[in-house]
């Protein structure tokens, strides 16, 4: 199945762009399954038996620390003890406990996971990450938070509770749980319900509670540039396009060189529009998250292997054939 564009989610693109992108929260309800990584799907990641951390984890909201040999076990392979594995009795124990179940970067393994959020990387022209949460109800996996992302919660199963509160209100606003001081006024408050699409701004505080059963959902968040990427995107425009020796020899030699680029550098900026910046940054992130070529996969491999260029086919045969007699004849006692 091919996986669902952004407009199957929100409906009108153009009144999503100018009513809640970066704006307000929303909730929509599209008209089929938004997450393609359910239940199922997490028995099946369980069941392969590679499932480890980092790619798990157990959280809790309490300050409640769930130390990884609670949820995971070790195993021998070759005769070392590895450490790290996913225990499904343990995880369940704990979820039972009031734990939540955090899967991470699921785009990296989960190929349908993956090309959702590719696919969305590219609507976007921002990089996409996908993360899996399973929370018992009555239970919260994370405080109140700031992401430093656009978030789409995809309700998977289950029921939760959603708080959304509002944007930072300075400009220097910081990441994480929100200080015990803050008191950010909440903008929306909603129970999804499986095949619902949550929508939070970058930096809105949010915090999610389990309202019945098990409730998952998969979050695929929305990275934007931050301040150093549009710095590396200066300086690399700044220095294009000038030649000039990587190791300069000697103290006149790097006087030169600085000078040189001091000149390029104030040229380049009398040119240089924010939006171009922009342009720069943009695509220099695109770059990063272009997908690798597509891989011979081994079933291809095998279909198309050439025995001959290893030496079993019938020509190898015969030339592993000759390397013994040449063997012999050089063995033998002269006569």
């Amino acid at each position: 199945m091919e996986s669902p564009t952004l407009a199957d989610w929100v409906g009108d693109l153009d009144r999503f762009g100018h009513r809640q992108w970066q704006r307000e929260p929303a909730v929509f309800t599209p008209g089929r399954a938004a997450s393609p990584f359910d239940l199922g799907e997490l028995d099946a990641a369980f069941d392969s038996g590679l499932l480890r951390a980092p790619y798990l984890e157990m959280v809790r909201s309490d300050k409640v620390v769930v130390p990884p040999d609670a949820y995971t076990t070790s195993r021998v392979v070759n005769g070392v003890a590895h450490d790290g594995f996913a225990d499904r009795a343990k995880v369940i124990a704990r979820l039972r406990a009031g734990a939540t179940l955090l899967l991470r970067c699921v785009d990296q393994w989960h190929r349908p996971t993956g090309e959702l959020a590719a696919r969305l990387a590219e609507e976007l022209d921002r990089r996409v990450e996908a993360f899996f949460f399973l929370t018992p109800a009555g239970a919260q996996g994370l405080a109140v938070h700031r992401d430093d992302a656009d978030v789409f919660v995809l309700q998977a199963a289950g029921r939760k509770t959603w708080y959304v509160h509002d944007a930072p209100a300075v400009a220097d606003w910081s990441l994480g749980e929100l200080p015990d001081d803050e008191r950010s006024p909440r903008l929306l408050q909603h129970v999804l319900e499986p095949g619902d699409v949550l929508y939070v701004p970058r930096g809105f505080a949010h915090r999610a509670v389990g309202a019945a059963g098990l409730s998952a959902h998969l979050s695929l968040t929305v990275r934007d540039l931050s301040l150093q990427d549009l710095r590396t995107a200066l300086g690399q425009r700044l220095a294009e396009g000038l030649a000039l020796p990587a190791r300069p020899l000697g103290e006149a030699a790097i006087a030169d060189a600085c000078a040189a680029l001091l000149d390029h550098a104030r040229a380049e900026l009398d040119t240089t529009e924010p939006k171009d910046l922009l342009a720069s940054a943009r695509a220099a992130e695109a770059r990063r998250r272009l997908a690798p070529t597509e891989a011979e996969t081994f079933a291809e491999a095998a279909r198309t292997w050439e025995d001959t260029a290893h030496g079993t086919g019938p020509a190898g045969l015969a030339a592993v054939g000759r390397t013994w007699r040449r063997l012999r004849e050089a063995a033998r006692p002269a006569n």
